[in-house]
């Protein structure tokens, strides 16, 4: 592994989604191109220790860089993924031949009819479904209906010549038919549900099952409605929206993000209407320029910087702004024919541009979290505050409630290696009048720091208090209280305008205020910690009142009500289905709008 990776941190910071990684070496060569279900998971399996093969071993032994692409599930994931190794063709990767005949689904024209995979010429009896776009997708939907259905799947020459259940009956993947344990009418019934999930009538297929499980549990017959319900989660899974295809044209899928400590552009390159691949860029920008401003700035250098670069029929992109049409005629003029841009898009190109945003999410975090960035963002604070050497420990506080109730106090510690959170803390306030955060931070503070005082616990280079000079003189009082004099505190205030980058900051008193550039690594590190501080306050705050309204998830979901949340167990089976479900997934429960099931996905995958 080359010396310019750093491992520990990429993994700190990379997604437990589904999605495809590419390893790169030092010279920016693709070496591998992989899939994961939990690309953390998989991703950790390759720096462990000791255990590598040694092909794999020598693989990691030239990583360089390692860049994912979340997806919205695993089939998503593999399709991308044979994607990428037919058009790079990776030297790490097993490169098969490029067969040109499309898979299909066969269901044979039996009494006790078969489900297989098929290529070639279509000279069975039989009914066929398909093409599909990937043998190995096929192979895995299959094996989850034989789950679900328990339509035989085995060659027919082992059919007919059975005595005896196999194995697959004893796993409940076959009824066993060859040994007439199912009559035809059961069996029939078991193939209809098949052929409607085949068929694309999924829905439909959905519904029925619900409706049977419910009447299966009011006719007390637990098992059977158990039975379906596994069905139905069994079904979900393998009801994957194939967003990697299924799409038109030659499209480029722009999204811009900004956020303090950085700026992130994530493209995404679609031609004929599959996703081949994706780019992270990192622009240096100061904290109070918008995404929209970022984006356009990008769009003119990436398409319009000199370079002979291939321009897509439209572009995606995640915000709109007034000179974006001035960028179009540009476009159409070096181009020699118009280019499309949209922000406001439907289908399977809205889920494009979500994925753009969700992996511009992804890489600034990533990016934010690497040492080597770090170390030179608390170097610059050092600088900032004239101090003879760089911090190494910086604790910020937070409040968070809602009116009062349930108020959490939140402590984080960011050093130049990243966050430092086994040393994170909560704090339940107990004993303040309901929305006094001047008093809910001063029992946080004693909290902390009357152990300190009494010489246990580490001490802090920086104490951030994110506050105006109320806060600011609170802190100052508990920390004199305690005889702690000589700690260096920093209060951050929101500017008149209230906008990030316009923040005015004081060092130990009110009296000592100073400002920073708005493109200031010192200030971007501030900025940083403080969210750090307030996420990390919001998802104890929300942990505590949950559990002190003993309420579903579901339940904190506006909009949400007792007929929704019915209606959402009954369409995926539970809830542990539901958590597993993509936006578009939810989406197509009955009653839940887009706009619902985005929300309903943010509360099950917070913290």
């Amino acid at each position: 592994m080359s010396d310019t990776f750093d491992a520990a941190a990429f993994l700190a910071t990379c997604s437990s989604h589904p999605g495809v990684y590419r390893m790169f070496d030092t010279a920016g060569s693709l070496l591998y191109v992989g899939k994961a279900k939990n690309l953390r998971k998989r991703l950790s399996s390759y720096f462990r220790k000791s255990g590598l093969a040694p092909k794999t071993a020598a693989l990691v032994a030239r990583i360089a860089q390692v860049e994912t692409t979340i997806t919205g599930n695993e089939t998503e994931a593999l399709l991308l993924e044979q994607t990428l190794i037919k058009e790079w063709r990776p030297p790490y990767n097993i490169l098969l031949r490029d067969d040109k005949s499309y898979p299909y689904v066969l269901l044979s024209d039996d009494a006790f009819p078969r489900l297989s995979l098929h290529r070639g010429s279509k000279r069975s009896k039989g009914r066929y479904f398909g093409p599909y776009p990937s043998g190995l997708a096929i192979r895995e939907s299959l094996n989850l209906l034989q789950k679900a259905f328990q339509v035989r799947q085995c060659e027919d020459s082992y059919y007919r010549n059975r005595s005896r259940p196999c194995l697959q009956y004893q796993i409940k993947r076959c009824k066993a038919p060859c040994v007439g344990l199912v009559d035809e009418a059961e069996y029939a019934e078991d193939v209809r549900r098949s052929v409607m999930f085949l068929e694309g009538r999924s829905n439909v297929l959905s519904a029925e099952l619900a409706a049977a499980m419910e009447q299966a549990a009011q006719d007390l017959q637990f098992e059977r409605a158990a039975e379906l319900r596994d069905q139905i989660a069994l079904l979900r899974r393998v009801q994957d929206q194939q967003h990697m295809e299924g799409g038109q044209g030659n499209v480029d899928v722009v999204a811009a993000l900004v956020s303090p400590g950085g700026a992130c552009v994530h493209l995404i390159s679609v031609r004929g209407g599959r996703v081949l691949g994706s780019k992270n860029f990192f622009p240096q920008v100061a904290i109070e320029e918008e995404g929209a401003e970022v984006l356009l700035a990008f769009l003119g250098q990436y398409y319009l910087g000199g370079s002979e670069r291939e321009l897509p029929d439209a572009l995606i992109v995640n915000h709109d702004h007034d000179d974006l049409a001035l960028l179009q005629a540009a476009l159409a003029e070096v181009r020699g024919r118009a280019v499309d841009i949209a922000w406001r898009v439907r289908g399977t190109r809205a889920r494009w541009q979500q994925l753009a945003v969700t992996n511009a999410e992804q890489a600034l975090l990533a990016r934010l979290a690497n040492r080597q960035h770090l170390a030179a963002r608390f170097d610059a604070l050092g600088e900032a505050l004239q101090l003879d050497e760089a911090p190494q420990r910086l604790e910020c506080f937070d409040i968070s409630h809602s009116s009062g109730e349930a108020t959490v106090a939140s402590c984080v510690v960011m050093g130049p290696e990243g966050p430092l959170k086994s040393d994170y803390r909560r704090y339940n306030i107990e004993g303040v009048a309901p929305g006094d955060d001047y008093a809910a931070m001063r029992q946080a503070l004693q909290r902390r720091f009357a152990r300190l005082a009494e010489g246990e616990g580490k001490r802090p280079d920086i104490l951030l208090v994110d506050g105006g000079k109320g806060q600011l003189n609170m802190a100052r009082e508990v920390l004199q209280e305690l005889g702690l004099h000589d700690l260096l505190l920093l209060g951050v205030a929101k500017g008149t305008t209230r906008k990030p980058g316009l923040e005015v900051l004081y060092r130990d008193t009110a009296d000592q205020a100073f400002t920073l550039p708005a493109d200031s690594p010192a200030l971007h590190l501030i900025q940083q910690v403080r969210d750090e501080a307030h996420r990390f306050a919001i998802t104890g705050h929300r942990a505590r009142r949950g559990k002190a309204r003993r309420t579903s998830r579901l339940e904190d979901v506006a909009g949400v009500g007792p007929t929704r949340r019915r209606e959402l167990l009954k369409h995926f089976g539970g809830l542990q289905e539901l958590g597993r479900a993509s936006v578009e997934e939810i989406a197509k429960t009955p009653g839940i709008s887009k706009k619902l099931a985005e929300q309903i996905y943010a509360v099950l995958h917070s913290e």
